[in-house]
């Protein structure tokens, strides 16, 4: 891989504007002159004020996307760079990742050349290395458990079996549970030593299953005798947790004989809190391969997690292939220099696209099935469409003025139209292929972050707020998703969204679910007017979110700062009272991935928080222990 020829790096200085400003240094590497070009750097911290900037010309923005000029007749010669200043930014930067995420220069013939970039500096600060986030950790019980379970009364033993297998009289499915499990322990320790065998084994522990109506569906007990080990169960997830449990065990035991034991006789009693165990990945602002969704997928099932919310659309792409509209994963995706959707979020010079064929979709589905993980999918209406409008400018109103209004993150006029009447046209189509692909009762809809001030320069809406009787865009959202929850009734699924749902007179409570990301008080509220609700705020559960202050932590900072202590103690139930806990269905991680431009980026922003939101979702309150969870976590898989 040859060296990028040129490099943009950058600081920011708390002076010289509102929120203070950028200092950036475009430095030319290689052997020839550089002139006549322009820069493009895409950052999560945008510029607002085209004129406040020094030393170069301000020409356009798209949400993230930013080009700027040199002065005129500007010649950078090998080894020499350039410097330019901007102060109108819309916010104060606060870490590392708060700068210029990618960047190229259009060269004075139209090329397009990748810059490198580096991370943000912060001038007048000790650049200090992040914190240490887990302390050393202890376990009272020698036990790798992760979720700890609701009860136990287990005694280690010395030593452990080499494998574990299927003892006499268990079932086809029994058999068939065990290889799942042994399977998954597989994928994500390629290296590490099989817990189970299908075939007995003179060195290994037999498990006896034992189906136990009085057990909860997804819950299981497992009784250690000796070289015995009995497995009961009512439903097929809690014997694959029950699996799950004693894989943990053997692994942790094998992996670190000193601090880890394998029970040699006692009891496992254990069921989750919450029947809504959930984690979210945006695919949108990054792609996820395929493989990488189902290697998500395996470690949810690891940590006891069954829902996966997949977000396949949003501003920056369109991932599912809907066959009735082909563009959707055409236009809808690429973005590029010289493409309808303009470089975002880490984009440079080179087009990146990807999406997911409905075969694709159809492999996920059934790999998660396997797994007792359910997939609920998002498309994000009638907000964060402006891929959908690139790809289908028919669903927009002609006649409204462009950049009418702009969407939090910066997009001009990206909400699909209510009163455009081929909206509704696509959207029955793309349920219609949805509905056939996945079999989850619940299709997320999105609702969220809908700009005020939509719609209001839009001819065709005037007219319909004005035949409806309704004012304003949150009344006419309304008016929109009710007619969204009618198709999704028609189509036996019921309506998910997030909590602006609610927003100017909202849906039907009746077969609705609203997460509650913006604050927790949010999930209080949507309880009293009768929706159910997953917990999922983003001051503790958004994985996204900078996980100390310290300026080198990389991540977002809207929320706060978000430590995995933090995370783990959060207790989502909160303030509920008493009589709306019932609407409370469980609790949620989400991945958004502005900041995930690489493996280890992913990696170090969600673990540990992923194993600790997934704790907080099965383990009591009164079982949790953030020093034994910290002992335990590093066992758990990654990406």
């Amino acid at each position: 891989m040859s060296l990028a020829p040129y490099r943009l790096e950058s600081s920011w200085q708390p002076d010289g504007g509102p929120n203070g400003r950028f200092t950036f240094s475009l430095f030319n590497l290689s052997r020839e002159t550089l002139f006549g070009f322009k820069l493009v750097y895409t950052s999560l911290t945008r510029v607002i004020d085209a004129k406040a900037c020094e030393n170069a010309t301000f020409l356009r923005r798209n949400a993230n996307f930013h080009e700027f000029a040199p002065p005129e007749d500007l010649r950078i010669e090998p080894g020499k760079h350039w410097t330019f200043t901007v102060s109108g930014l819309h916010r104060p930067a606060r870490h590392c990742t708060d700068g210029a995420k990618s960047a190229y220069v259009t060269l004075h013939n139209g090329k397009h050349i990748t810059v490198a970039v580096s991370d943000l500096l912060l001038e007048g600060r000790v650049n200090e290395p992040p914190p240490v986030l887990l302390p050393e950790g202890k376990v009272p019980l020698p036990f790798s458990l992760q979720p700890w379970p609701a009860e136990i009364d287990a005694k280690p033993g010395e030593d452990f079996p080499v494998v574990l297998y299927p003892a006499e009289g268990a079932t086809g499915d029994d058999v068939l549970a065990v290889s799942s499990v042994l399977s998954l322990h597989r994928r994500l320790f390629e290296s590490g030593h099989a817990p189970f065998n299908l075939a007995a084994s003179p060195q290994g522990f037999s498990v006896q299953f034992v189906v136990d109506a009085t057990i909860a569906p997804e819950g299981y007990k497992l009784e250690f005798s000796g070289t015995q080990i009995a497995l009961s169960f009512s439903g097929r997830a809690g014997r694959q947790y029950g699996l799950t449990s004693l894989a943990q065990l053997l692994h942790g035991a094998r992996s670190h004989p000193k601090t880890f034991r394998f029970p040699v006789s006692g009891t496992i009693s254990d069921r989750p809190r919450y029947g809504w165990r959930g984690c979210h990945l945006d695919v949108s602002r990054q792609f996820y391969p395929t493989a990488d969704v189902k290697r998500l997928i395996d470690i949810l099932a690891w940590l006891k997690l069954n829902i996966f919310h997949w977000h396949l659309t949003d501003d920056e792409a369109w991932r599912l292939e809907i066959k009735a509209y082909p563009q959707l994963t055409t236009t809808g995706v690429l973005r590029g220099p010289d493409e309808s959707l303009l470089p975002q979020l880490g984009n440079s010079a080179d087009p990146v696209g990807g999406f997911y064929s409905q075969d694709d979709v159809r492999n996920v589905v059934a790999h998660a099935a396997e797994l007792s993980v359910e997939i609920i999918p998002e498309i994000d209406i009638p907000g964060h469409s402006t891929a959908t409008l690139t790809a289908i400018p028919d669903l927009t109103d002609g006649q409204e003025a462009p950049e009418s209004y702009h969407s939090v993150q910066g997009y001009p006029n990206n909400a699909l139209n209510p009163a455009v009447p081929l909206t509704y046209e696509f959207l029955e189509k793309v349920l219609d292929e949805m509905v056939e692909l996945f079999p989850s009762s619940y299709l997320h809809i999105g609702g969220d972050e809908v700009a005020s001030g939509s719609w209001l320069a839009s001819p065709l809406a005037k007219k319909l707020m004005e035949k409806e009787g309704i004012s304003g865009t949150f009344a006419l959202q309304s008016y929109f998703l009710k007619r969204v929850k009618e198709m999704l009734t028609v189509r036996g699924r019921k309506l998910a969204g997030w909590n602006e749902v609610a927003h100017g007179g909202g849906v039907a409570a009746k077969d609705t679910l609203l997460m509650a990301w913006e604050n927790p008080q949010v999930g209080i509220d949507l309880a009293r007017e009768g929706y159910e609700v997953v917990m999922t705020p983003g001051q503790a559960f958004y994985l996204d979110m900078v996980q100390a202050e310290a300026f080198q932590e990389p991540g977002a900072s809207w929320a706060g700062t978000v430590p995995p202590a933090h995370t783990y103690a959060y207790e989502a139930e909160g303030d509920f009272p008493e009589e709306l806990k019932d609407k409370m269905k469980g609790v949620q991680a989400c991945i958004w991935s502005e900041h995930f431009l690489s493996r280890g980026y992913f990696n170090r922003l969600v673990f540990p928080r992923l194993p600790a939101i997934a704790e907080a979702a099965w383990t009591p309150r009164g079982m949790k222990d953030w020093h034994r969870f910290a002992a335990i976590v590093p066992l758990s898989p990654k990406l």
